[in-house]
């Protein structure tokens, strides 16, 4: 009498572990934010984000989608349920957290003004400035709240190395971004000789938050906490840094 109950116990773990192992995570990432995210000539998403996410569905024993989205509409296609999680170079703020949960952060890098080489930031440089920043961002909002009022003009972009295009020809004066993104996208290219980042390094955390984090829906506590052991998993057995050493030359880990 025990054997029927024996091999109904074998197929339903087999099941199981099939249906485990068939789990696929689809990511959202921004289609064009290099080096973290940028949409390849075969159309797959390529960079440090998409590495990451590779990364945490192997050490989650999933499969792994990682999929293109304009940023200003990862959240609430995400809410939608069109993804499982948005890895796109999102900090953790405290207006985000209202709409999505973040995991811990898995990056952290300051903003900075991109501009040309030798000029000299403060209150007064701004009025009658043009300065570009990506749409939605930390950024557009930080510089909105804090600039605008000293006299500049945001220009906003659905994706960032446009700014980069327009602060070549002379059609914005600087632009504001992720230090990591100004630095390998555009200061370290030949497009950026002449230019450099100007002003101080900008991590306000009421603006800039506590990093980088990869959003989800509230209702999925299960896959954050998945997701933030996968994340302590891959910083510890070298993986993070194998990763971040293709893209970058300096930790963007942050404290």
């Amino acid at each position: 009498m025990k054997k029927p109950s024996l091999l109904l116990g074998a197929l339903a773990l087999a099941l199981f572990s099939a249906g485990v192992h068939a789990e696929t995570l689809r990511f959202a990432t921004d289609a064009s934010y290099p080096p973290f995210s940028k949409q390849g000539p075969d159309g797959k998403m390529i960079g440090f984000d998409p590495d990451i996410a590779q990364a945490l569905c192997a050490a989650m024993k999933v499969s792994c989608e990682v999929l293109p989205q304009d940023f200003d509409g990862a959240i609430p296609a995400l809410n939608a349920r069109k993804y499982d999680a948005v890895i796109a170079s999102m900090n953790i703020t405290d207006e985000r957290k209202k709409a999505v949960n973040f995991t811990d952060k898995y990056y952290n890098m300051p903003s900075r003004l991109v501009g040309k080489a030798g000029i000299t930031v403060n209150d007064a440089w701004f009025k009658g400035k043009k300065i570009g920043v990506l749409r939605s961002s930390i950024q557009e909002k930080y510089a909105r709240d804090h600039w605008v009022k000293l006299g500049a003009t945001l220009v906003s972009y659905g994706k960032a190395p446009e700014s980069f295009l327009d602060l070549k020809s002379g059609r914005i004066d600087a632009s504001f971004v992720d230090a990591a993104v100004g630095d390998t996208d555009f200061l370290k290219t030949p497009n950026g000789k002449g230019f450099a980042f100007a002003g101080p390094e900008y991590n306000d955390a009421k603006y800039f938050g506590e990093g980088a984090g990869i959003a989800v829906r509230k209702a999925d506590t299960a896959l954050l906490a998945r997701l933030n052991k996968a994340l302590k998993d891959i910083r510890a057995n070298g993986t993070y840094d194998k990763i971040q050493k293709k893209y970058f030359s300096f930790d963007i880990y942050g404290k």
